[in-house]
């Protein structure tokens, strides 16, 4: 069972329904205890970043993220998801992110269109296991304002440019962040769902 955090933002479904698409069970659950009883758990999101945060306190859920990533459950973050994972977030106010990676979430820079809409390659820079199967170039579908900065590089494993590079993918073993929304990438995106749900703990 792969445990569906819900912290009221996002289209739970359209995960749901892309990891049964897959052969996985998707669980939505606002549950601490389902979460830590799943076999994986994905964080996502479509929101700003001090109101999930907030949401996640609430519920117990910053603790039970700490125990599964403690625990060696593989994680994976989409969209704010992955920014959560970051230590700080500067959307609408300073507030402390979930800590699992370094770095923190700021705006894209002045004279960007935002929020950045669409469709966008990716640059893999190294092999990740989430990526397997995932041709250089391959485009996702992007929705965000914020994106992740002053992330060590040895966790970066593919970036899309739009002005900026943007970390579009981090990874460290089996934990994992996509910026990009792979329910809304195609058959591309649904390789990613694939390999995280065929994933070894």
């Amino acid at each position: 069972m792969i445990a569906i955090i819900d912290y009221g933002m996002g289209n739970l479904m359209s995960v749901e329904r892309a990891l049964k698409s897959q052969g996985f069970e998707g669980v939505i659950t606002r549950d601490p205890e389902v979460v830590l009883k799943a076999e994986k758990v994905i964080l996502p999101g479509v929101g700003a970043f001090p109101d999930a945060m907030d949401d996640l306190k609430d519920t117990g859920m910053v603790e039970a993220v700490g125990e599964v990533v403690g625990k060696g459950i593989a994680l994976m973050g989409i969209c704010l998801g992955m920014q959560l994972m970051l230590e700080l977030g500067l959307e609408t106010r300073e507030c402390k992110g979930l800590g699992i990676f370094r770095g923190k979430v700021d705006r894209l820079p002045a004279g960007i269109k935002v929020p950045h809409m669409g469709w966008n390659s990716l640059d893999i820079k190294r092999n990740c296991s989430i990526l397997e199967g995932i041709d250089n170039g391959s485009y996702m579908y992007f929705v965000h304002s914020y994106y992740a900065v002053d992330v060590e590089d040895e966790v970066v494993c593919a970036t899309s440019s739009y002005g900026v590079d943007i970390p579009a993918v981090i990874a460290d073993g089996n934990i994992f962040g996509v910026q990009f929304h792979p329910e809304k990438s195609g058959n591309r995106g649904l390789v990613i769902y694939k390999n995280f749900g065929e994933m070894k703990a």
